[in-house]
């Protein structure tokens, strides 16, 4: 992982083609102060008028486009895999909202169609095993459309213009995985759609996705024709896990006790179909699995946990099940994602006059939410590895003496955890125990504050003349 800006900014769009080597050198550039202050608008991170008034003509520029500030990123992410390798692309949409009175130029409705913006579908990747972000293997902006057309429910449903069709176009925009590697789509339960199943399995790649529609028609093994619900619940307990739940707005934390089913079935072509189904469903029924999960002894008042997980990996053992459900558990990391983005980098203060403008400035701080991402989950992952090993040398040493620890901290002897920790407390983050986990805008407030501690320090070692 790179975490010098400049650096990483060379890394990641140096090779952006944008139709002059000047552009993606003003791209490289404006990168770079951009992760210095992600959080700042546009003149406070980049300083000066000139700075200023570069970067705002790059985003007016015509050859600069969403695809192009991300495309290489998303090729390098999509080709990191290795033989035998198993890597999650996790799958979900988020409404850029930039409010009911922005007047920006092309934008759509978003929201209960009160606000004005647009949505972007990610596909993000990462390694089960190790829970590293790789990095976005995939993007979509798509804007909705003013009205629906007049119709029965089906067959708008199936209508190739309806908003839920981003799953499938974004699992082709993904394409194929490399020889060897293994790739699942994870995604919620607005992806259970008979046609995002077969776009996955034409492209070569499996799927865990939680279902919606319990009711459907499926076939059993021995070709009897049943309800997904009914074939669920003719199935025995396979056995018994906790899940620990995090409090939210709506819940106290909790751990939840578990009974886990699963089942073997087949997917027939649905009744109501469309144009591309009819021309490339396959000619027998999908091979899939189902996983329960549902919630017992449910404490008076509380919801029960449910999951119905879809997948096309065999399923055969109580450990295979848990392991789904492991690979399920993980989609979370979207929408840190997706907080990153709007939290971290605010997306959705951005004040530009058009919406091609603000959708290039998006394209710039979708992938700078990747390395924020990265960032903070570094203490997550490996909590008690030596920062120096991961982060330079020399910002463990100034944070040291920023945050006045002990002289032997100069040494570079913090672990990650530590390192993170006072990152956060320079940000303004207590670290009490009831202070929880630092939020996205006092880490990154703390990371500004470093780098520019770090650029005097710089500055002053230089010598004149």
């Amino acid at each position: 992982m790179e975490l010098d800006p400049q650096d990483w900014a060379h890394s990641e769009f140096s090779e952006c083609q944008l139709g002059d080597q000047r552009r993606t050198r003003r791209l490289i550039t404006s990168a770079t102060q951009v992760l210095s202050r992600p959080d700042g608008t546009t003149p406070d991170q980049t300083e000066s008028w000139g700075d200023c008034k570069a970067l705002y003509r790059l985003m007016d520029c015509q050859d600069v486009s969403f695809d192009a500030i991300t495309g290489p990123h998303y090729q390098r992410t999509r080709s990191s895999g290795h033989p035998g390798q198993i890597q999650l692309i996790i799958n979900d949409t988020t409404e850029i909202n930039y409010g009911q009175q922005r007047r920006s130029q092309g934008l759509g409705l978003v929201g209960q169609n009160t606000g004005r913006g647009f949505f972007l579908h990610t596909a993000l990747m990462r390694d089960p095993a190790s829970q590293d972000v790789v990095g976005l293997a995939g993007q979509e902006i798509f804007y909705r459309r003013n009205a629906l057309k007049k119709g029965a429910k089906n067959s708008r449903r199936r209508d190739a213009g309806r908003e839920s069709a981003v799953w499938g176009r974004l699992i082709d925009q993904v394409g194929h995985p490399p020889e060897g590697v293994t790739w699942l789509h994870v995604c919620d339960r607005g992806a259970d759609d008979y046609e995002v199943f077969c776009r996955a399995h034409r492209q070569g790649c499996g799927w865990v996705i939680r279902a919606s529609q319990l009711n459907r028609w499926i076939q059993t093994p021995e070709e009897i024709t049943i309800s997904l619900k009914d074939h669920l619940a003719a199935q025995p307990v396979a056995g018994r896990q906790t899940l620990e739940l995090p409090a939210t707005t709506n819940r106290s934390a909790r751990t939840a006790q578990l009974e886990l089913r699963f089942a073997e079935f087949r997917m027939p072509v649905p009744r109501v179909t469309n144009a591309w189904i009819r021309e490339h469903a396959p000619q027998t029924p999908l091979a899939m699995w189902v996983v329960e999960l549902t919630e017992i002894d449910l404490p008076t008042n509380v919801e029960p946990v449910r999951w119905v997980l879809l997948t096309s990996e065999r399923v055969e053992t109580c450990e295979d099940a848990q392991r789904i459900v492991g690979y399920y558990a993980q989609r979370w990391a979207v929408e840190e994602y997706h907080k990153a983005l709007k939290t971290g980098c605010r997306v959705e203060g951005r004040y530009y006059e058009t919406a091609a403008r603000l959708e290039r400035i998006t394209g710039l701080l979708a992938i700078v939410a990747v390395q924020l991402l990265r960032l903070r989950t570094l203490a997550e992952l490996e909590p008690e590895r030596a920062a120096s090993e991961v982060v330079p040398k020399a910002w463990v040493r100034v944070l040291a003496k920023a945050r006045r620890l002990p002289s032997k901290s100069d040494d570079g002897d913090l672990t990650l955890a530590q390192f993170m920790k006072r990152l956060a407390g320079l940000g303004g983050h207590l670290g009490r125990k009831s202070d929880g986990r630092p939020g996205w805008i006092t880490l990154w407030r703390g990371l500004e504050k470093l780098l520019l501690i770090l650029r005097g320090a710089r500055a002053a070692r230089q010598k004149c003349g």
